[in-house]
């Protein structure tokens, strides 16, 4: 028997599919890119069916949050506490910036705790991805489910240190009444827009770790603009002031929900002067920095956990 060139040649290789046919294909088979951003419908879709797995989370970083310190949870209660001790002492003892607000430490105590419930929650965003890159790369899950659970886990501790926050209101004076209902709605709305600023944050701290070191400077600025310690309407008045500036002021989101929480909950707020139509005020930033901040976020989905 001849053997030639001819029988022992391998079979030629078959041509290499074109990128078109190579999708075709992936389509036809169920496969999609792996990390690709879905739609947003299906992106919201899949956040509702993991919504036990954001609870858990929050509420198993609540509980880790203090487990190293001896007091435990009791911090927190007693940060915000010795937070409005010191305000207190500098600027309504040294500064007297108290004079002609009455009912001077429930003003000052409900502003400390609603404005570290909105500092807090929008810091958690600029740790979400980057102090979880481990869980984000290990497991196939939308990203918004850990600065949601973060925030979550802020509204909780929140709730959490409203018990103190009644007692002091008690030791001043300050009972329930039917206005206190209007806390329900102002914490809502405060949720919303402090969690859209912390789906905001998260992206922005993902790209640029800085971020994380700048945030509290950020805050920190906003905090003496918000009026926690003084009154902006005191502040402003029989000042000549830019009227951009005082608009500014009023308008201010934080301020908004500051002067919300102590019209609740406090009698004597109850003659301040609100910033015009404050409740739709307030609304209109919890749904612009909730939505504007969830798409932000969701735009980039497919970035998180990468380099």
């Amino acid at each position: 028997m001849t053997v030639t060139t001819e029988t022992l040649a391998p079979p030629a290789p078959p041509a290499p599919l074109s990128s078109d046919e190579l999708r075709e294909l992936a389509r036809r088979h169920g496969l999609t890119v792996s990390g690709a951003r879905p739609s947003l419908p299906a992106y919201v879709r899949q956040l509702w069916s993991r919504r036990d797995f954001i609870a858990a989370f929050a509420t198993a970083r609540l509980t880790a949050q203090y487990s190293q310190a001896r007091l435990g949870q009791v911090w927190q209660v007693m940060t915000p506490l010795l937070n409005a001790a010191v305000y207190y002492a500098i600027f309504g003892v040294l500064m007297d910036v108290r004079r002609g607000i009455p009912d001077y430490v429930p003003f000052l105590i409900t502003g400390v705790f609603t404005w570290t419930f909105t500092s807090q929650t929008i810091m958690t965003g600029t740790r979400a991805i980057s102090g979880n890159l481990g869980l984000v790369r290990a497991l196939h899950f939308p990203r918004a489910g850990l600065p949601l659970a973060l925030a979550l886990q802020q509204l909780q501790q929140l709730v959490f240190s409203l018990g103190a926050l009644v007692a002091i209101l008690f030791c001043f004076g300050e009972f329930p009444r039917w206005s206190w209902l209007l806390a329900v709605p102002a914490l809502a709305l405060q949720t919303l827009f402090g969690t859209g600023l912390a789906l905001a944050t998260a992206r922005l701290a993902a790209r640029t770790p800085d971020i994380a070191q700048l945030m509290p400077f950020v805050l920190r600025t906003w905090m003496y603009a918000s009026g926690i310690m003084w009154s902006l309407a005191h502040l402003t008045h029989g000042r000549d002031l830019p009227h951009a500036v005082i608009v500014l002021l009023q308008c201010n989101p934080a301020a908004v929900y500051i002067d919300l929480m102590r019209l609740a909950l406090i009698e004597s707020f109850h003659g301040s002067q609100l910033p015009p139509h404050a409740w739709p005020l307030a609304a209109g930033w919890a749904a612009l920095a909730f939505a504007g901040g969830f798409l932000f976020f969701w735009q980039a989905e497919e970035t998180y956990g990468r380099g």
